[in-house]
């Protein structure tokens, strides 16, 4: 399991950026880590590293479902506020799990149960003002090659 410690919010960016250069269509990104641990700040450099413009990126955690466009389609998930993994699922999240775009769902422990079983974990640990401990999983083939391809 890679793990990366950023001391900066620019370091988290620069390793957001090469995960998002990196992904492929159909990929989901599991985001967990306390508030304010940096999830919506490396969504907007993953979308950046897919070709988009970050500054379409805001917390979706009233909206629940963004959807940006770079290279790959981006569906940008939030379950902070549900209720249940069933409010999750009737989302209709299976779809856009099945689909060619990217999905990248923060908050992702409140709805372990509505995920595919192939994902890729990150989790962010808060270790410092700025600096953060980010912990990447890979569940599946294509997210083992992945890891494997950017370490």
């Amino acid at each position: 399991m890679p793990q990366f410690d950023t001391a900066s919010p620019e370091e988290t960016e620069t390793l957001g950026r090469r995960l998002g250069a990196n992904l492929f269509p159909g990929a989901v990104v599991a985001l967990v880590g306390p508030l304010g641990a940096g999830k919506t700040l490396l969504v907007r450099a993953v979308v950046a590293g897919l070709e988009g413009d970050p500054k379409q990126v805001s917390s979706p955690t009233f909206v629940l479902i963004q959807e940006y466009e770079a290279r790959l389609p981006v569906y940008h998930f939030d379950a902070y506020r549900l209720r249940s993994e069933a409010e999750f699922a009737e989302l209709g999240v299976h779809e856009y799990f099945q689909g060619d775009g990217v999905c990248l769902v923060e908050w992702a422990d409140k709805a372990l149960n509505c995920l595919p079983s192939e994902l890729l974990r990150v989790a962010i640990a808060i270790t410092g003002p700025q600096s953060r401990r980010i912990d990447l999983e890979g569940n599946g083939e294509r997210y083992t090659r992945f890891l494997n391809n950017l370490t």
